[in-house]
């Protein structure tokens, strides 16, 4: 299948595509090989404290939430995220800033034959490499978003000053179980014993986070008003019977409590109200719930639900949303990786669809036939595609005022460089 016709990463090619080439070994669950990578390092991820943020669904936009709150608080903070949608970079942000290709490369080149001495899998060496670009940035405080499960997680080998879990859903059944419970006694590793931590974890698998014996504080009922496309207007409880309002722009009623649990972490960090507010107002999430122009003088709505909660999240933003437009149903673009819940996905998100298209997301071999995934939305209008590219143009020529592009992150990855005419990369990417 031909690659889309995006221009490539400025990053240079030998270092970069020899992690890239790294994805194949899998996913191998364990802290020795990043303990010793970071050992060789000189532990980097000492000069700075840390913040873990686990969980199944939103855990992106609470770490995203709660750096620019921590930044707004005067912190230099130093954000940690995966995957990466457009460039490797964006795995790196300190002060709200994307490092430079450049200063990424020079720090993989000098990481590189550390990691293969230990034989350090991708998000070991990802994980490795973002300590030690954070501890050259001089941060004073890095936000880390948790990979896969928490326990064994490479990010676990840091020592936080808090843990956040935002929630437990049935993802990565395959290696984390195939119960909510065993799910979130494997996220619940990421806490320590007599250390602070939040979670809107549901309160029946709570007791196997408290066994931990962190000093866990529950997110507790929030008030929240949709403003539309605007975002909502939240009021978060505290404890003594306070509160504390706030603005977020992120869409979505399920945006709201990944706000408010950042909030809540700032909270227990020390952070004041008034920061909470201002950096709470100001977060930007990209690839999830973002609204973008179209090349049709519509615009597009990405989001990477890419498992049933997710997908239910999304239906249910939508059907606040698409009223204020006039709208009961709009296109959507879908594709996402094979060995998700497929059809709980499809069933949340048929009743908000006119249409489907379906394709997939070129660069990751992990993507469904798109063919295969047309028996899943029964009689709507379905058509083929094969690349994100095909789906956009094909979209254009419907002229909807909105549409939206769903599923895997690794699709809208590609699809948002082409609605904004930025560079991509062009490399094989599944992690």
């Amino acid at each position: 299948m031909s690659l889309p016709d995006l221009p490539n990463s400025d990053l240079p090619v030998s270092d970069l595509d020899w992690l890239f080439a790294r994805q194949r070994f899998g996913v191998h669950p364990g802290l020795g090989r990043v303990r010793a990578l970071l050992a060789r390092l000189n532990n980097p991820q000492q000069a700075y404290r840390v913040v873990l943020v686990g969980g199944t669904n939103g855990k992106g936009s609470t770490a995203a939430t709660l750096a620019a709150i921590l930044n707004v608080a005067g912190e230099r903070v130093g954000l940690f995220t995966s995957p990466h949608l457009t460039q490797f970079a964006e795995r790196f942000r300190v002060v709200e800033q994307d490092l430079s290709a450049e200063t990424v490369a020079d720090a993989l080149a000098r990481v590189r034959p550390h990691a293969e001495a230990v034989e350090a899998s991708f998000f070991e060496i990802v994980t490795a490499l973002g300590c030690l670009l954070f501890a050259e940035s001089g941060v004073t405080l890095a936000v880390m978003e948790v990979g896969l499960g928490g326990e064994l997680d490479a990010t676990n080998a840091l020592d936080p000053v808090l843990s956040v879990i935002t929630n437990v859903a049935l993802d990565h059944t395959d290696i984390l179980g195939d119960t909510l419970e065993a799910i979130a006694s494997e996220k619940a590793g990421i806490l320590r014993a007599g250390r602070p931590a939040v979670t809107d974890i549901a309160p029946a698998l709570r007791p196997i986070l408290e066994s931990k014996g962190a000093d866990l504080w529950a997110l507790g009922d929030i008030q929240a008003q949709s403003l539309g496309w605007e975002g909502w207007a939240v009021v978060m409880p505290l404890p003594d019977n306070r509160s504390l309002s706030f603005r977020t722009p992120l869409l979505g009623a399920h945006g709201t409590r990944n706000a408010a649990l950042a909030g809540l972490a700032a909270f227990r960090l020390g952070v004041s109200g008034e920061a909470i507010q201002q950096g709470a107002s100001a977060v930007r999430w990209p690839g999830r719930m973002e609204v973008l122009p179209s090349g049709n003088g519509g615009r597009v709505l990405l989001d990477g639900a890419h498992n049933p909660a997710g997908a239910q999240a999304l239906a249910a933003a939508l059907r606040d949303l698409l009223p204020q437009l006039g709208l009961e149903g709009v296109p959507f673009i879908f594709g996402a990786a094979a060995d998700k819940d497929l059809g709980a996905v499809a069933e949340a998100l048929r009743p908000l669809a006119s249409r489907v298209i379906l394709t997939r997301a070129v660069l990751s071999p992990r993507a469904a036939n798109p063919a295969l995934l047309a028996p899943l939305f029964g009689d709507l209008p379905v058509h083929l595609t094969d690349s994100p590219a095909e789906a956009l143009t094909l979209l254009n020529s419907f002229s909807e005022p909105l549409a939206v592009v769903c599923g895997s992150l690794y699709l809208i990855g590609e699809v948002r460089p082409l609605l904004l005419n930025e560079a991509g990369e062009l490399r094989e990417r599944w992690q």
